[in-house]
């Protein structure tokens, strides 16, 4: 969340985290929102590397949008120790992996325009925009 304090520090609060505990243990207890992580091969259980949470999602019986089925990426974080270590390449392989095998039309994100290493990121591995969020600060 720090990149997302120093560059909107107007929009995001310093020194924070993206879920308090009990958002945690909902998400955790969802079944239409997969998470998935990634650890060190030998490393303790607790040597996490990087996750992903996923949300599934669908516009049933909306008047203009067909009722496909999207996994949407609600955040993949990469710890920064691992950085650099395709650790974000390998999650998000495996969540394309599962959205196929799960008959998904397609896998979704935002990604804020102030984090440029994240947009990146993100256009190497072959997402391109599907919508523009815009904004006039009054």
């Amino acid at each position: 969340m720090a990149v997302h304090h120093a560059g909107r520090p107007d929009l995001f609060k310093p020194d924070t985290r993206k879920y308090t505990d009990d958002e945690l243990a909902q998400i955790i207890a969802d079944d239409e929102r997969p998470i998935f992580v990634a650890v060190e091969e030998d490393g303790a259980p607790g040597d996490v590397l990087g996750y992903a949470f996923c949300v599934y999602q669908q516009h049933k019986n909306s008047n203009i949008l067909t009722d496909v089925r999207t996994l949407y990426i609600d955040d993949l974080c990469v710890d920064e120790s691992a950085r650099g270590k395709h650790v974000g390449t390998r999650l998000y392989e495996h969540v394309l992996a599962f959205a196929r095998d799960e008959g998904f039309y397609n896998v979704t994100l935002n990604v804020w325009a102030l984090n440029e290493p994240a947009l990146h990121f993100y256009e190497h591995l072959g997402l391109v925009p599907q919508k523009y969020g815009m904004e006039a600060i009054l």
